[in-house]
C-alpha cells in the first residue's frame, strides 16, 4: 500500500492504479469537474479516433486543409504542432519556430477537431473514449470553448488506456504505433520561447482559457502530445523533469491541481483533482509533484 501520508498530502481527490486494479481512492470517485488542462491529451485522444477512423491520415496533416483562412506564416502549420504548443497561431514566430504555452492555438485545435474533423458535437465525439474504456460518469463539455469535465475514476481509465499504448482489457483499440509515434518529447530541447508580441487572434476564436504565452516557460525538451515527459529540458539540462521518477514517466498537468502520473515500467496510475500538486519545477528533487511520485513508488 502506498504509506498513508501521500493521498492527505495530496487532498483533493484521487486514486491509484496499480496493474491495472485500483489499489486507493480518496475523495468522491464520481465527481465530474473541469479538469483544466488535463483535458488537452483527451483531445488528443480523440485525434487518435479520427486516424484509425480514418478521417485524417496522421497528425502531420496540416491545419490550412480543415478550412481556415490562415495567413501566410501560419499555412504549414500541422494538427501535431497545435498538440505539441509549437503551432505559432496568434504568435509572432512560424509553426515549429518557437514554444509557448497557448490556449488560443488551443482553441483552434478542438474547433478544428470537433467542428472539422468530426464535424459531430463534442458529447458524441466524445462518446468514442466513454464507449471504448467503458466510462462510467462519461465527459461533458463546456458549450463555449468545449473544455472537458470528468471524474476521477473516468480519467484515471483514460490515463491508463495511453499507459497501455491504446490497449483496453486485452484489445488493442487503436494502434500502438499511434502511441509509439506521439506518447513521447516532440518539443525539441533546442527550440527557443516565443519571442514578446501581443496576441493576435486574427481568427477571432478566443480562448481555451488562458492567455497565448502563459503557465510555464518550460516545455523544450520536454513537451509532446499535449503530456509532459521526464527528460531534460532547454531550461534545466542537468536534471529530468522529475529527479526520482522513472525515465518513462509522463503527466497530464492542469490548473487547480488537475493532474495525472503515468509510469509504464511500474504499472502505475496516479490521478487526484483539486489535489496539491504545487508549481511545476522541473530538476527540483523539493519540487511537490517530485515528491508525490516518490511516495507513489513506494506502492
Amino acid at each position: 500500500m502506498l504509506m498513508a501520508a501521500a493521498p492527505p498530502d495530496l487532498g483533493g481527490r484521487g486514486c491509484i492504479l496499480k496493474n491495472g486494479k485500483t489499489v486507493l481512492t480518496w475523495g468522491d470517485q464520481a465527481e465530474r469537474r473541469d479538469v483544466l488542462s488535463s483535458a488537452k491529451p483527451v483531445m488528443t485522444t480523440l485525434l487518435f479516433f479520427a486516424i484509425a477512423e480514418k478521417k485524417i491520415p496522421n497528425l502531420e496533416t496540416r491545419v490550412a486543409e480543415f478550412g481556415w483562412d490562415l495567413i501566410p506564416k501560419d499555412r504549414a502549420m500541422t494538427l501535431a504542432q497545435l498538440t505539441n504548443m509549437t503551432s505559432g497561431y496568434a504568435r509572432p514566430d512560424a509553426p515549429g519556430e518557437a514554444w509557448a504555452y497557448n490556449d488560443y492555438a488551443v482553441n483552434l485545435y478542438q474547433k478544428t477537431l470537433f467542428d472539422r474533423i468530426f464535424r459531430e458535437e463534442p458529447e458524441r465525439a466524445g462518446a468514442r473514449i466513454g464507449n471504448a474504456l467503458g466510462l462510467e460518469d462519461g465527459l461533458a463539455f463546456r458549450a463555449t470553448n468545449r473544455r472537458i469535465s470528468a471524474s476521477v475514476r473516468d480519467f484515471a481509465r483514460i490515463a491508463r488506456f495511453w499507459l497501455d499504448r491504446g490497449k483496453w482489457n486485452g484489445k488493442q483499440v487503436l494502434p500502438k504505433s499511434l502511441f509509439d509515434r506521439y506518447c513521447r518529447v516532440q518539443v525539441p530541447a533546442s527550440i527557443p520561447h516565443t519571442r514578446k508580441a501581443e496576441t493576435n487572434d486574427y481568427l477571432k476564436l478566443g480562448t481555451y482559457g488562458g492567455g497565448s504565452d502563459h503557465f510555464t516557460d518550460f516545455g523544450a525538451g520536454i513537451y509532446g502530445g499535449n503530456w509532459w515527459f521526464n527528460a531534460k529540458g532547454r531550461l534545466h539540462p542537468g536534471a529530468v523533469t522529475w529527479p526520482d521518477a522513472p525515465r518513462d514517466t509522463f503527466l497530464s498537468i492542469g490548473a487547480g491541481g488537475n493532474c495525472a502520473v503515468m509510469i509504464p515500467s511500474r504499472k502505475l496510475v496516479l490521478v487526484a483533482m483539486s489535489a496539491n500538486w504545487g508549481k511545476l519545477e522541473p530538476g527540483n528533487a523539493e519540487a511537490l509533484t517530485n515528491r508525490h511520485i516518490r511516495a507513489l513508488l513506494t506502492v
